[in-house]
């Protein structure tokens, strides 16, 4: 082989490494779409989990773009409402479900709640976008039959529509009151990163899935 030829091919190669990155990933927009758990309440915006979640996608070369539309107070209901809108606007590629916290703080039946996720998940399907569905947990106060009726809501769903499932959010903090704000309810700047991971683990192979 001459050393022209030679140097063609190694020319071929190289190009093909730098182009790698963003052939391998095809990007687009990742919705959050939750409550005050991800609209980083009571903490600046740089500090939530979605806002970390964007540096993680920056740092490790995914062309992705993280849009936060977590409400504070929303609930099933609202959300189910304003879902189509929010999915004609953005067109995300993958939707990271995060609401029902607040339906079962207020008691409402679950029933209810299943309904307006149930809403919200078709919609997301029909405008194609991937789902990752992000389970909560009622405390024991609420009584056994609705705890253990709340929680079968995300896995009922999961299932349903074959969505990722974040089988609960605060996973690994619930007996550590320190990182949780004064009204312990709501997660502290030093909460984040965990929040971060127990998404995460659940994103990256619906990331994977662009390849």
């Amino acid at each position: 082989m001459g050393w022209v030829m030679l140097r063609r091919l190694l020319l071929t190669w190289l190009t093909s490494l730098l182009c790698l990155p963003l052939a391998a990933w095809a990007g687009g927009t990742i919705l959050v779409y939750g409550d005050s758990l991800s609209a980083a309440y009571g903490l600046p915006q740089d500090a939530g989990w979605a806002a970390l979640l964007q540096a993680r996608l920056k740092q490790q070369s995914l062309d992705y773009t993280v849009s936060n539309v977590s409400v504070s107070g929303e609930t099933t209901s609202g959300g189910a409402a304003r879902i189509a809108e929010v999915l004609k606007t953005h067109k995300p590629k993958i939707i990271i479900v995060e609401l029902g916290a607040n339906d079962g703080l207020r008691g409402l039946p679950p029933q209810e709640m299943r309904a307006n996720l149930a809403r919200i998940l078709s919609a997301s399907r029909r405008a194609k976008a991937r789902v990752l569905l992000v389970g909560m947990r009622m405390p024991p106060n609420y009584g056994a039959s609705y705890t253990r009726e709340f929680a079968a809501v995300y896995t009922d769903l999961a299932r349903a529509y074959k969505t990722a499932l974040v089988p609960y959010l605060l996973e690994g903090m619930d007996q550590q009151r320190a990182l949780f704000q004064a009204d312990d309810l709501h997660p502290t700047a030093a909460a984040q990163p965990i929040l971060l991971e127990n998404v995460w683990k659940l994103l990256l192979p619906l990331l994977k899935q662009d390849r």
